[in-house]
């Protein structure tokens, strides 16, 4: 069977699943995304991803011609089309077809593409030994230029870090942002743990707010775990007992050294692996459920 793929109200083979080069999503990156995972059948926090979609949307004039319950019927149906229990999801909205100058007025109808299928972002035993990241050059988006809130079809600045990480070779990277403090890495955002308490840098810090970020926050406060947003520096990182990684695609995922510093013993930690634990267990009770 071939993957279905929704555009516009329509549901279209892979193949023929096409957007014309005179989209400005295309174009100039011109819209808006969500990357949303679904497991047996749940799909994990639909409507507050959907919600940061249409909040994206809005800061950035794009006015979505579906509703966000449409929304999640559209991602629903896709799902059960493709007969998908375990998957990742991928929702744009581009503000459609213009012409090649940068008016947006241009755009009559902004366009709602829906993505399901399967994602493998990296292998298992990372998340069993734990990952090397660095810090590199690229300065996060100033706030002022193009907030990190929006998640925007424009990721060149992520993918900017990417490349410089992969040249370096390693999976991903830490983002600083223009003084200097610890922003995100260039799909995820970051936490360390130091003497049994959890920090990650606050959203003023220029950061996407992350939906596993907030999972793990609200875990870490049910176990007990005094949590922390404040201004982090690499100093805070290189010295920290644990330190590791979320994100949808990623979820949790342990780091072992940051710019050639190891961190605490080397290994995943254990607080790292408690909140791995209890993720996995929410990510079977939270979110809309669907039935193939």
């Amino acid at each position: 069977m071939s993957l279905k793929v929704y555009m516009d109200g329509k549901l279209v083979d892979k193949d023929k699943a096409m957007v014309s080069v005179f989209d400005h999503g295309f174009l100039y990156g011109d819209g808006v995304f969500e990357g949303i995972r679904s497991y047996n059948c749940l799909v994990f926090k639909l409507r507050e991803h959907i919600e940061r979609l249409y909040e994206s949307a809005h800061s950035i004039m794009i006015k979505v011609e579906l509703t966000q319950g449409q929304m999640v019927n559209a991602v629903i149906n896709t799902l059960k089309k493709n007969k998908l229990k375990d998957a990742y999801i991928r929702l744009i909205v581009s503000r459609g077809v213009g012409d090649l100058g940068l008016d947006p007025r241009k755009c009559k109808k902004s366009s709602v593409i829906i993505i399901t299928d399967k994602i493998v972002l990296y292998p298992e035993q990372l998340y069993e030994n734990g990952m090397k990241i660095i810090t590199v050059p690229t300065v996060r988006n100033l706030t002022e230029a193009l907030n990190p809130k929006i998640k925007s079809l424009n990721y060149l600045n992520n993918i900017m870090a990417k490349i410089e990480a992969v040249n370096s070779g390693y999976e991903e990277a830490i983002m600083l942002n223009s003084l200097g403090y610890v922003a995100e890495c260039t799909g995820d955002n970051i936490f360390f743990i130091k003497k049994g308490k959890l920090y990650t840098p606050s959203q003023s810090m220029g950061i996407l707010r992350g939906i596993t970020r907030d999972v793990v926050l609200e875990l870490a406060k049910k176990q007990k775990i005094f949590v922390n947003e404040e201004s982090v520096t690499r100093h805070e990182i290189f010295n920290a007992d644990e330190v590791f990684l979320t994100g949808t695609a990623a979820e949790i995922i342990p780091v072992v050294s940051v710019d050639g510093r190891l961190i605490g013993s080397g290994k995943p930690g254990k607080i790292t692996h408690l909140l791995m634990r209890e993720f996995k267990k929410v990510t079977q009770k939270e979110g809309t459920r669907y039935k193939i």
